[in-house]
């Protein structure tokens, strides 16, 4: 049969078993991402819904060989937490829910496997426990986070403020805009008056910076760089599947 869906939680175990024992389904793309504050206008689960449409998109590109793994949409956030809705995970405890949804999918008979990072709290956990993963898992294992797609290059190109991907700022709004505007939420969004309580000076300083370079986001902007990101993975992916 064929599968509907590159979507894992959409698929049901027929699907899925089917897909895989006909060795069509060879590949995941696990998404970690975040709940957490993303400044004044921005939906708290941007995170993971950028990481989550990127890896859509590009496993529609390699479809059927390729599922994207339910999101671990709860990430490594405690530098956020003077912000109140920002949800964290202990750096270990992260790192272990990452392994374990690997070992789920390695355990179905998927042995190559990107976990395709979205919230740069995640980075360091990943990186640090990748090789040990991949030595106790003895599958083709990799991870990145989406925006290592963008060259200086790149940036320069399509970022006026030549930021990437700072914090809810010019790149991730434009991101919002392009793939899911209904996540950007201005209207009512006083800035200079909202009770902020940022106990990191540094963290003050370039909250409002962000807050600023938000404005010179465009859908233009955002669908240019989620574009280049999905050819990036799509690269990355074949590789892995050996194409």
């Amino acid at each position: 049969m064929s599968i509907r869906t590159v979507l894992l939680w959409e698929s049901t175990r027929r699907e899925i078993r089917e897909a895989i024992d006909e060795g069509n389904l060879q590949g995941a793309i696990v998404p970690t991402g975040s709940t957490e504050q993303h400044n004044e206008h921005l939906a708290i689960i941007h995170d993971t819904a950028s990481v989550v449409h990127i890896a859509e998109k590009a496993a529609l590109k390699l479809f059927p060989k390729v599922t994207v793994a339910t999101p671990i949409a709860i990430g490594v956030s405690e530098h956020w937490m003077d912000h109140k809705g920002t949800l964290t995970l202990r750096p270990e405890i992260f790192a272990e829910v990452v392994y374990d949804v690997c070992n789920s999918l390695k355990r179905h008979g998927i042995s190559n496997i990107l976990i395709l990072n979205g919230h740069a709290g995640n980075s360091g956990p990943i990186q640090q426990h990748l090789d040990e993963f991949r030595q106790k898992l003895g599958i083709n294992l990799d991870g990145y986070s989406y925006w290592s797609a963008y060259t200086p290059e790149i940036v320069q190109k399509y970022m006026d403020s030549g930021q990437c991907p700072a914090h809810a700022a010019e790149f991730e709004t434009s991101v919002a805009l392009a793939a899911f505007p209904q996540y950007v939420h201005r209207e009512g969004v006083d800035y200079d008056n909202a009770k902020l309580t940022i106990s990191n000076p540094d963290s003050a300083k370039s909250d409002r910076i962000y807050q600023k370079e938000s404005h010179l986001a465009s859908a233009e902007k955002g669908q240019a760089m989620i574009d280049i990101a999905v050819d990036w993975v799509v690269e990355k992916m074949s590789k892995m599947l050996g194409e």
